[in-house]
């Protein structure tokens, strides 16, 4: 029987660097050309001197580049502690994981809230839309800092999972594996529509003010009631039912008004939606889940299939049974098109009624499935080329 995570040591105290790069400007998707642009990351393990073990943890939407550890004078560890350590799944005795914030968001890395240097004040609208592919070309900036030449491996789970089949369609030499968690190759209608409801939430607040409403609190109220559609879609029917069922919250008997918090699971997404508004940017939100929205690997190919026909990586991809946000259909049709170009895919399904949160719930099943790749990765992938490229310092 595997042990539990929580029993390993945690990292202990854990810190963000910030680097500038792409100080001529990057070529975006949307054909502007943006820059500079302040990446902050995390670092845990050690990189051997042949710097063949780097393992790029890539953050979900309202994630950062806090995933394992503890930040000064803070008792919350990182969003993946319970994978991320010694003798973890991703083991930092035997692996240097990178963890970086994405392009876009509001922790650490240039995002909304960020200032534009051609102003001095924060882009708010002025920022411009990003892709999935944006933000992995970002990161090949920072390995490129870091001298980096190839990836072990690409991961993360959600968003986090796209960016790392992103990785792999995008820079075939540069990874070795992935394994891609609770996360699709392009967004449904379904998922387009739960991102819009919560995109527009946020832009129906008066406090929103197009965009530029960093003088004053903003759309917090916008903001919370997108937190709480979204929440919704990582949680699942049976695990709801287990967690809240039709439970009244501090009180025996309906109070028969439209704005009674009689039911549990009310107070559960109010407070979920209050909590959420402190810490995140409303701005980071549209533009990342726009981000999500347009992400389709198929993009300008023929077919799924052509898009991964020259990829050199190997493919875990693991998916949950009761996710609907991205039901494991969706990661079935990643590993049937890797396959049809020739590539090596595995496919598990994991059995669970935690819904989309299973991917960082879920960590007693996920342990040995990752530990068992990331041996075979290293194994199997050793004649993998490794030459330097042109470093960004």
């Amino acid at each position: 029987m595997t042990s539990s995570s929580e029993s390993r040591p945690s990292l202990g105290i854990a810190e963000t660097r910030s680097v500038e790069l792409c100080r001529d400007g990057l070529a975006l998707d949307s054909g502007i050309k943006f820059g500079p642009i302040t990446v902050a990351y995390q670092t845990y393990g050690t990189l051997t001197p042949n710097r063949d073990n780097a393992i790029l943890v890539c953050h979900a939407l309202s994630g950062g580049a806090h995933a394992a550890g503890y930040l000064a004078g803070q008792k919350k560890p990182g969003w993946w502690d319970v994978m991320i350590g010694p003798g973890k799944a991703f083991d930092t005795n035997r692996y240097f994981i990178i963890s970086s914030n994405v392009l876009g968001s509001c922790y650490g890395s240039t995002g909304p809230a960020s200032i534009d240097p051609a102003s001095g004040r924060p882009y708010g609208s002025h920022f411009p839309v990003v892709t999935v592919r944006d933000m992995v070309n970002v990161q090949r900036h920072l390995l490129d800092h870091l001298q980096i030449p190839s990836l072990l491996m690409a991961t993360g789970g959600s968003m986090g999972g796209m960016q790392a089949l992103q990785w792999a369609v995008s820079y075939p030499e540069r990874v070795r594996s992935v394994i891609a968690i609770a996360t699709t190759h392009r967004h449904s209608p379904q998922q387009i529509a739960f991102n819009e409801v919560a995109r527009q939430a946020i832009m129906a607040d008066p406090e929103w003010k197009d965009g530029d409403y960093y003088d004053g609190d903003g759309p917090r109220l916008g903001l919370g009631v997108a937190r709480m559609v979204g929440h919704v879609t990582y949680l699942s029917d049976a695990g709801m039912e287990r967690k809240f069922g039709r439970r009244l919250k501090g009180r025996e008997r309906y109070g028969y008004q439209f704005k009674a918090l009689d039911f549990e699971v009310q107070g559960y997404l109010q407070h979920q939606g209050e909590s959420f508004v402190d810490r995140y940017d409303a701005n980071s939100l549209l533009f990342l889940t726009t981000a999500l929205d347009y992400f389709d690997l198929s993009n300008g190919c023929n077919s799924l299939s052509e898009a991964f026909s020259g990829v050199k990586s190997i493919f875990m991809l693991i998916a949950f049974s009761s996710d609907w946000l991205y039901p494991p259909y969706q990661l079935k049709e990643v590993a049937q098109a890797i396959r049809r170009s020739g590539g090596d895919a595995t496919y598990c399904e994991i059995n669970s009624d935690y819904g989309h949160d299973a991917f960082l719930l879920e960590h007693r099943q996920q342990d040995p499935l990752v530990k068992s790749f990331l041996e075979r990765a290293a194994h199997e992938t050793r004649g993998f080329a490794l030459t330097p490229g042109n470093w960004e310092l």
